[in-house]
């Protein structure tokens, strides 16, 4: 039997206003103000400002002295420094699961990956691009414990929400991207059931600097 905590108030607090920056409905360098939030929510505001520091540490708002928080900007250094590091960070995810893994431990991602080829294919479903980038996420989670490695997938889950938010404005401006990450899945999954680590790296990085190729151009508008 395993036990699981429920969330806090303030990780609750964290994760609607985390929606919020994601799907662009709070934008680059609006103001959060603490009071505001707390009697929309009625909450307190110490739990507020609590979920405001969760916030900060997954890179969706910046706290600055005298001026409080403030959604964090997505401008082009801060994009490219953003998928430069998750790129390199998931490079060391994959090859460490293609070098280690064990007859059957593989079954669970290789399901999760026909998952998310069934959703892609709803094309009756409007919110079908937002759950297979969802279902990456938990694909991409799914490889944690065979990687066993606490501090690498610390590191992801920070920067989770921050690389969500961009994969959601990817998705806003190119019609293309939901199909070019399903066959991205696809070749990445490959590589790392063939041991092929330039296959995987391959993948990565293609994958990498076509979204943020897209970002690029979707910023300068």
């Amino acid at each position: 039997m395993s036990f699981k905590a429920p969330e806090s108030l303030s990780e609750q607090i964290a994760q609607h206003i985390g929606d919020q920056i994601i799907t662009g409905k709070l934008k680059s360098k609006e103001r959060i103000q603490e009071l505001k939030v707390a009697t929309d929510l009625e909450v307190s505001r110490g739990s507020v400002r609590e979920a405001l520091l969760i916030l900060e540490g997954r890179h969706l708002i910046d706290i600055l002295p005298r001026r409080g928080a403030m959604v964090a900007e997505m401008n082009k250094t801060n994009v490219q420094a953003l998928y430069e590091t998750y790129i390199i960070l998931l490079v060391v995810l994959a090859t460490k699961v293609a070098n280690t893994w064990k007859p059957g431990q593989l079954d669970p991602l290789i399901e999760q990956l026909q998952k998310m080829r069934a959703i892609a294919n709803s094309s009756s479903d409007p919110e079908a691009p937002e759950r297979v980038v969802k279902a990456g996420f938990d694909l991409m989670r799914m490889a944690y414990p065979l990687a066993e490695n606490p501090y690498l997938e610390g590191i992801l889950e920070d920067l989770q929400p921050a690389i969500h938010r961009a994969y959601h404005m990817a998705l806003t401006v190119d019609n293309n991207a939901l199909s070019y990450s399903m066959t991205f899945f696809a070749q990445l999954l490959e590589g790392v059931v063939k041991r092929d680590i330039p296959k995987v790296e391959s993948a990565l990085k293609d994958y990498g600097d076509h979204l943020l190729s897209i970002m690029m151009d979707a910023l300068e508008h």
